[in-house]
C-alpha cells in the first residue's frame, strides 16, 4: 500500500521539527500492529510511504489513526475549526489520507522511487540522498 498523509496546515514544518516524536509514534504502533516499511519519506507538512501489511490484514486505517493519535498530543495546540473541537480532534492532521493499492512489482518500484524523490520534487534538496528524513538511507 502507498499512502500520502498531510497535516491540516500545509505550510507547517511540524513533521520534520518533531521527527523524533513521529518516529516514536510509528515505532510503538508498528510493535503493536506489525507492518513492513518498504519506503518512507517525511517532509515538513506531509509524508509518503509504502507499507506491506501481514497476510490477511487490511487494517491500515487503524494504524494511521493510532499513529496520528500518538503524535498529536506532543504538538502545541493551534486554533481548531469547530468541527475538530466537536469531534475532540487536535486539528493537526487532514482527516483523510490518500491510499493506493500496489498492483505489481513495477508499481511498487515506482511508488518507492516516488517516496525517495519527493524532497527533490519539492525543492528541499538537489539529490534524494541529501534528505535526512527518508528510508532511502536505510535501503542504499
Amino acid at each position: 500500500m502507498f499512502f500520502t498523509v498531510n497535516l491540516a496546515d500545509r505550510g507547517a514544518r511540524t513533521l520534520v521539527e518533531h521527527i523524533d516524536a513521529l518516529r516514536e509514534a510509528v515505532r510503538v504502533t508498528k510493535a503493536e500492529r506489525p507492518f513492513r516499511i518498504d519506503a518512507w519519506v517525511v517532509l515538513p507538512d506531509h509524508m509518503h510511504c509504502v507499507w506491506t501489511l501481514p497476510e490477511g490484514d487490511a487494517e491500515y486505517s487503524v494504524r494511521w489513526s493510532v499513529i496520528k493519535a500518538r503524535f498529536s498530543p506532543a504538538m502545541p495546540h493551534t486554533p481548531r475549526r469547530r468541527s475538530h473541537a466537536e469531534r475532540r480532534e487536535h486539528g493537526l492532521w487532514q482527516r483523510r489520507f490518500w491510499e493506493h493499492h500496489i498492483r505489481d512489482d513495477a508499481d511498487w518500484a515506482n511508488h518507492v522511487h516516488y517516496c525517495w524523490y519527493n524532497p527533490v520534487k519539492h525543492g528541499l534538496v538537489e539529490r534524494q540522498e541529501d534528505w535526512p528524513y527518508s528510508s532511502f538511507h536505510r535501503d542504499w
